[in-house]
């Protein structure tokens, strides 16, 4: 589809609020209660809720670890998930600005060896998630306790020789592509991919709790650890599966507070180029999933009668909602650190409603 017009795209980021203003430290207590009734039971939950530019709501819920009994704050990174691919889009996006990539590349340029398809496969499609990249989830040897890395991710499909589709036929999600993405990143800037993400986005951006976890090179400060609940009823700590070490499709580690840094820095379009800044946000391919469009890296649909720009996480230990309304300068974020049977798109949308599109002035 053909970009959006610039003075529309100009919305979508003006989303991407104003991180400096510091709002309300706390809600109040009548209101941080109705907001907890929208969610589901957890041991910990961080809520921010932006209308018209300013913060409106900001809320920690109960621990970040049951374990050492330690509270959530404002500044307790929790595992993104696959809200992660947005930060994988960006450096690849900045990295096509640069010179170094092109959306035109393709895995042979990158990955000697590759199956016969790879030649036809782009970074747009894998962008997109129009790739055909086999599933790694579905690659993984039965009894499988080890976790695995990019490498060994890209080993599978180097032996996997057949593609799901041909490149650009159809729309199917895919966290092999931004696995792929993350390592293109980093071939790309001839640096590991967390030192890069860590030096040209976190850095600039002034988010100086983010990461992308690689355990045994570094370290998440104010940790939120997943958990799951019990027979008996009590949660016990479930972070971490076999494929939570992968960085492109899911490794991003942060807070309430540095990610409305990061919407901030996209809403002043820091980072990227004009051209670069309006395809992220624009309508790329159609999706299988409620008429959703996809951009790179983001979900483009309508809720309450107006454009929503949205990505939602999930993975052992954590469920997150990050949702924003351009034509309101709006914005909801929810982290959950366990693993809880609920739609995360409509959690999202209760806390919208209630704080954004039924708010009272």
């Amino acid at each position: 589809m053909s970009p959006l017009p610039s003075v529309v795209i100009g919305a979508v980021i003006a989303v991407m609020l104003m991180a400096s203003s510091p709002g309300p430290a706390r809600a109040g207590d009548d209101l941080a209660a109705r907001v907890q009734a929208l969610l589901p039971e957890s041991p910990g939950a961080c809520v921010f809720v932006y209308d018209r530019g300013a913060l409106v709501f900001q809320h920690a819920y109960g621990l970040a670890d049951v374990d050492g009994d330690v509270p959530c704050t404002p500044q307790t990174n929790f595992r993104m998930a696959s809200v992660s691919k947005q930060f994988t889009a960006l450096a690849a996006l900045m990295l096509v600005d640069r010179g170094k990539l092109s959306l035109d590349d393709t895995l042979a340029k990158f990955f000697p060896g590759y199956p016969e398809y790879g030649a036809r496969v782009t970074i747009r499609h894998l962008l997109t998630h129009t790739s055909g990249v086999p599933d790694y989830e579905e690659l993984i040897p039965a009894g499988t306790t080890l976790q695995l890395g990019d490498l060994d991710i890209v080993q599978m499909l180097l032996d996997a020789p057949e593609p799901l589709f041909a490149a650009g036929q159809r729309w199917q999600y895919s966290n092999s592509a931004y696995v792929l993405l993350g390592q293109i990143v980093e071939i790309a800037a001839q640096r590991p991919y967390h030192d890069w993400m860590a030096a040209e986005v976190f850095a600039p951006l002034g988010m100086t709790g983010a990461c992308i976890f690689q355990r045994g090179l570094n370290e998440v400060s104010h940790r939120a650890y997943g958990h799951r609940r019990e027979a008996e009823g009590r949660w016990v700590r479930h972070d971490q599966s076999v494929t939570s070490a992968t960085r492109g499709d899911g490794c991003v580690y942060t807070s309430l507070e540095d990610y409305a840094k990061w919407l901030a820095g996209l809403r002043d379009n820091r980072l990227l180029s004009d051209a670069s800044w309006r395809a992220m946000f624009s309508p790329q391919e159609k999706t299988t999933r409620d008429g959703a469009h996809y951009g790179f890296g983001w979900f483009i649909d309508q809720f309450a009668g107006t454009r929503r720009i949205y990505h939602n996480g999930d993975s052992r230990g954590f469920r997150l909602t990050a949702q924003t309304f351009p034509d309101r300068q709006a914005a909801v974020l929810v982290q959950l650190n366990a693993d809880v049977d609920a739609n995360m798109t409509e959690v999202g949308e209760r806390v919208a409603r209630l704080l954004i599109f039924d708010r009272s002035e």
